[in-house]
């Protein structure tokens, strides 16, 4: 019998372009949701349950068919430096569990739930190859038994630490999908955003068992490029969920960030480019997932 995951994915291979959800942690910290020191929201799935399975629900309800457990900052080494380890299972358990729980609220019983996973750190204490790859399996397996229908790596920033998650993922029964952070060169080039080359890495995702590559927390204005890039490498379809906003000292500003109709025109664009789906990271609220819904997938 054919999985949501399944339906999704045939969706996709027929020519269609799919809406998924936007931030998750900005609108977190929009939404008053105090920080983790060194963690950032991830403790919202905790301290603020009702908030985060709200914001869910609110994109959902704008036409998203797919939300982002508010996990991206609940991986081991993060939750360590602040002093929240013990809670580890605790965050990645309940950040699925309340997607879960927003898909039957709105109604949405044909939405995905993606368990969002990365290795970002906001000290720069990334630990060793073999202890973040115990840490991710540990943790893809919490996500996987709390009822994620695929995990996403997101912000894969380098080539090494992309490569261990991918490895330490690959076990957990789930499809794979790969977020990547590009940065555009001076001389138009794109690489990944620590400086690795993205086609050696693109190369590395293709013999992965991945479903999908993601251009993801990449700039709107870089995300062109990032597209042509991937789209001439990588063998399978390719989804953007762009950024517009900045951190100034550990805070999100959100004064700059693009309109909705913006957004809207240059998700236009990425769709006629080939993009399998689209919706948006960092800075992106529900008002322009609303904005996408309406004008590009009202068809839907």
């Amino acid at each position: 019998m054919a999985t949501l995951y399944d339906s999704f994915m045939a969706r996709i291979a027929a020519g269609e372009c799919i809406l998924i959800d936007g931030a998750t942690g900005t609108e977190a910290e929009r939404r008053g949701i105090p920080k983790l020191a060194h963690a950032w929201n991830g403790g919202g799935a905790l301290s603020h349950p009702d908030i985060i399975r709200q914001i869910h629900v609110d994109y959902l309800a704008a036409g998203a068919e797919l939300v982002i457990s508010n996990s991206f900052a609940t991986h081991l080494h993060a939750l360590r430096d602040s002093d929240e380890a013990a809670d580890f299972e605790a965050y990645n358990r309940r950040a699925v569990e309340l997607a879960v729980e927003a898909r039957d609220a709105a109604g949405q019983p044909g939405a995905l739930v993606g368990g969002g996973m990365s290795y970002w750190s906001w000290t720069g204490n990334i630990p060793p190859a073999a202890e973040l790859h115990d840490a991710a399996r540990r943790q893809a397996d919490i996500m996987a038994r709390a009822g994620a229908d695929v995990l996403m790596l997101e912000m894969m920033v380098d080539i090494a630490n992309m490569s261990v998650m991918l490895d330490a993922t690959a076990g957990a029964g789930l499809p794979i999908w790969a977020g990547i952070t590009c940065r555009r060169r001076d001389d138009g080039g794109v690489d990944l955003r620590d400086g690795d080359n993205l086609d050696a890495a693109l190369d590395i995702l293709n013999r992965a068992d991945i479903d999908l590559v993601n251009i993801m927390h990449t700039r709107v204005e870089d995300v062109d490029d990032a597209l042509d890039a991937v789209r001439a490498r990588w063998h399978g379809p390719v989804g953007v969920y762009a950024h517009s906003s900045n951190e100034v000292d550990g805070n999100w500003v959100f004064d700059d960030v693009i309109s909705p109709a913006g957004y809207r025109d240059l998700a236009a664009g990425w769709r006629a480019r080939g993009a399998a789906l689209i919706g948006g990271c960092c800075g992106i609220t529900t008002a322009h997932v609303a904005e996408m819904k309406r004008s590009l997938f009202s068809d839907a």
